[in-house]
């Protein structure tokens, strides 16, 4: 599971999440890549997830790389906690994600398998994606 070895605060503020990002938006490494077309926080869990469905796609062949990772702490208190009771521990681990950046990268196979590979990985994330291919 992706996690962060150490962290420098316990409880941070809230990630920003909102716009779009500048960087990050090419594919860089593979040949097919997965961008996400709006902002929001993608946990550590969803990431694994996108991951373990393309590698189990893939079977053997073909390279993929992960162009997120989950840096950021996320706290909840308990629902009946009434109000001053506190800021709450943390609950999980998310990449706070701008539309408009790379997820995750394919390359080594054929289109229909990269399509369908990523497709199916866009579905684990809990943001809107879309399947881009390398310029040039």
């Amino acid at each position: 599971m992706l996690e962060p070895k150490k962290i420098k605060r316990r409880k941070p503020h809230d990630p920003f999440t909102g716009g779009t990002t500048t960087r990050n938006t090419e594919v860089s490494f593979g040949d097919f890549g997965l961008k996400a077309m709006s902002s929001g926080w993608v946990t550590n869990r969803a990431i694994e997830a996108g991951r373990r469905a393309i590698i189990r796609f893939l079977k053997k062949g073909g390279k993929m790389w992960i162009r997120v990772f989950p840096d950021r702490i996320v706290t909840a208190g308990p629902n009946t906690t009434p109000m001053g009771g506190g800021k709450g521990g943390p609950d999980r681990i998310v990449a706070a994600v701008r539309a408009g950046s790379m997820l995750f990268e394919i390359s080594g196979i054929d289109s229909v398998l990269a399509k369908r590979a990523l497709e199916l990985a866009g579905h684990k994330l809990c943001v809107r994606t879309k399947i881009v291919e390398k310029e040039g």
